[in-house]
């Protein structure tokens, strides 16, 4: 097995590709932190480890508190004595809204949940790794990273500061023993959908211009592979970069 005797958390693991990668890392051996806003999908996620045998707990957490964030690392040290892997999943859409109608509400929102959540995770996590002399963070972008405009102005902005601050700490804290990559998700059969309400509709018909160049819309599981090649010694020479896997689209 690939992570066997690991210790990862993965954040937004309560359902879609935040499921799929605390489930794959649990079959391959870690022992998995499944950190989750909604605490019944949570447990339901490492109940569902369990049944396979594997090793996990839930812990409900809010990445955008910080005081959550470190319940989260703490549970992680508490009941299995380290942390190696740190999967930064969690993340909210922004209904598509084009910057003429972002308030700051939701710009702080969705800033906070999907760029300052990832940093407060690394920057915890960090002494633990140092200390260790090897660490490994995988945080989940979006090709809305690497693109204009696959999303509204709060959502695209979040996702390539995410980037950046992946290839700064990967670079960083090479020296160190640490990794940090990014992946970069096209179009994915996950239930995070546009928002909690209705996608602005300027916004959307701007989004979503190109999307009939999309080859095809990826799975979850598909997503977790990717994130146990980056968590493995398999990717051990691949460090500050990003691994787009959208079926191609971001290709044409």
């Amino acid at each position: 097995m690939k992570l066997e005797g690991k210790v990862a958390i993965v954040t937004g693991a309560g359902s879609g590709m935040g499921k799929e990668i605390a489930l794959l890392f649990a079959r391959e051996g870690a022992k998995v932190v499944v950190a989750d806003l909604n605490e019944a999908t949570a447990q339901a996620t490492a109940a569902a480890i369990a049944e396979e045998s594997g090793t996990a707990i839930a812990v409900a957490v809010n990445v955008a508190k910080e005081e959550d964030t470190q319940r989260m690392i703490d549970a992680a040290v508490n009941t299995y004595g380290t942390l190696d892997i740190l999967v930064n999943n969690a993340g909210i859409m922004d209904n598509m809204t084009p910057l003429h109608e972002v308030t700051d509400a939701l710009w702080e929102r969705v800033l906070a949940v999907n760029t300052t959540g990832p940093m407060r995770a690394i920057r915890l996590a960090l002494p633990i790794f140092t200390a260790k002399g090897k660490g490994n963070i995988i945080n989940v972008a979006s090709i809305g990273g690497l693109q204009g405009s696959r999303a509204g102005a709060a959502y695209t902005t979040s996702k390539h500061a995410v980037i950046g601050l992946t290839k700064n700490v990967g670079f960083q804290y090479a020296a160190q023993g640490i990794r940090c990559n990014a992946i970069a998700p096209g179009g994915v059969n996950t239930n995070i959908g546009t928002g909690d309400t209705v996608p602005n509709e300027f916004g959307l018909g701007r989004a979503t211009a190109g999307a009939a160049a999309m080859p095809r819309v990826g799975e979850p599981s598909e997503i977790a592979g990717v994130a146990l090649f980056l968590a493995s010694e398999d990717s051990s020479f691949v460090n500050g970069t990003v691994i787009t896997a959208d079926a191609g689209w971001t290709a044409y």
